[in-house]
């Protein structure tokens, strides 16, 4: 048995396990996501409304924006009678009679009502004598939402021959600024190995969370979609900036001698070229979608399974007294985020030095400017071990090991270090 099949067994358990979770928060059999729920607290400030609309009948009928965020809106019923509350709290009601009671639409030209377009998902609940209807996902700008309220249907029989309240609600267009681009996709080379990792996009800003999966393909030379190339979690690798996503390979498919690999095949072949593109209607942090799509065209070469060596770098030491560059030149791609976060330059007496790291020539060029100019003396670059090459392999260590086999690195330390001088 290898890690990976264990992994992939446990994160099949793990996600039956959350689905059943998240079906057992339903209060009724086939809501689809629609959840009822009893609050206590004060209503949304009337000023927050975007749409009233007030009838003879007594019942008032209401759509209040979050003042966080236009996107997310409540639809409220007021004016109802305690007893008709208090039937509500506690109806058993299956999903058709809260619809058929309060019902939001998304509308496409005619009526969506009329045109059998079925309500929209989200939650029910009674808050400060309100009937509040939250949508389950934010609301889309220049679309009109038809909010129906049916009196008729009420449990108590009130409102029984009361006809439907109806109100309409739409965004105005959403304010664009510079419209979200992918600026960068890591490893930059044309040319990866066939055991291939991990990917890293890069966007202009922040991006939204969820369902990224579907924005993210990738095809062969043939225009042929690759099945299930990437590791698809639910805890989505983002910075905390939401600008750069982790895409990991599905492991199991580049790993020797594990069952994905052996059933499926190799997600990535040598001697073939593929494309990975991103699709422009993935949306960013604000709700538009990307200004445009973009791929990366790439080549596969053989697989990479010998650890990096810190001991084949060439380092060029810059001269003293100035802040020229120390250039340190890799034998093959590093792995750019780790590249730039993880080595460290000390001084002579083991302190840091300050400076900024900057990768060029498809991460085989690493470049340590100092805050400060260089002092005469001895110096040292410091590498952790975790240090990854394009095919996760550390140093001292390759990626394609079984962990239950208990192997070990070949280095004890958890750090490499080398010296130059200074002069």
């Amino acid at each position: 048995m290898t890690l990976i099949q264990s992994t992939r067994g446990w994160t099949a358990a793990l996600l039956a396990l959350a689905a059943v979770s998240w079906l057992g928060t339903l209060p009724f059999a086939g809501s689809f996501g629609v959840r009822l729920a009893f609050l206590s607290g004060s209503a949304a400030d009337p000023s927050n409304s975007s749409s009233r609309a007030a009838q003879p009948n007594s019942y008032s009928l209401r759509w209040v924006t979050s003042p966080a965020d236009a996107r997310r809106a409540t639809v409220e019923v007021s004016e109802l009678a305690a007893t008709t509350l208090q039937a509500l709290q506690q109806s058993n009601w299956k999903l058709a009679q809260w619809n058929n009671l309060l019902s939001v639409y998304a509308e496409q030209g005619n009526s969506a009502a009329s045109a059998g377009v079925p309500p929209m998902l989200g939650t029910y609940r009674i808050q400060a004598r309100l009937l509040c209807f939250e949508p389950q996902f934010p609301l889309e700008p220049e679309i009109t939402y038809r909010a129906v309220f049916r009196p008729s249907q009420l449990p108590t029989g009130r409102g029984s021959k009361d006809a439907p309240i109806v109100t309409v609600f739409k965004l105005p267009p959403s304010r664009r600024g510079p419209a979200t681009v992918v600026q960068h996709i890591f490893p930059s080379a044309q040319s990866l190995p066939e055991n291939l990792l991990k990917f890293y996009i890069h966007f202009s800003a922040p991006m939204s969370r969820g369902r990224i999966y579907e924005h993210i393909h990738l095809r062969d030379d043939t225009g042929k979609k690759i099945e299930l190339p990437f590791l698809e979690i639910d805890e989505e690798l983002w910075d905390p900036a939401m600008t750069r996503l982790t895409l990991f390979f599905d492991p199991g498919r580049t790993k020797r001698g594990v069952l994905p690999l052996e059933e499926v095949g190799p997600a990535l072949e040598e001697g073939k070229r593929y494309t990975l593109v991103i699709d422009q209607q993935w949306r960013d942090g604000a709700g538009n979608p990307l200004q445009e799509s973009f791929q990366k065209l790439f080549s596969i070469g053989p697989p990479d399974r010998d650890p990096p060596d810190p001991s084949r770098w060439k380092v060029q030491p810059p001269p003293s007294g100035t802040r020229a560059a120390l250039a340190v030149t890799f034998p093959e791609p590093m792995d750019h985020a780790l590249a730039q976060r993880v080595i460290q330059v000390t001084g002579d007496l083991g302190e840091p030095v300050k400076g900024e790291v900057a990768l060029s020539d498809q991460e085989r060029h690493w470049a340590f400017t100092p805050s400060n100019p260089w002092r005469r003396g001895t110096h040292q670059l410091v590498i952790p071990t975790t240090l990854e090459d394009l095919a996760g392999n550390n140093i001292g260590k390759p990626f394609e090991v079984d962990l239950f086999e208990g192997v070990h690195r070949r280095l004890a330390t958890p750090t490499v270090k080398l010296s130059f001088e200074i002069r």
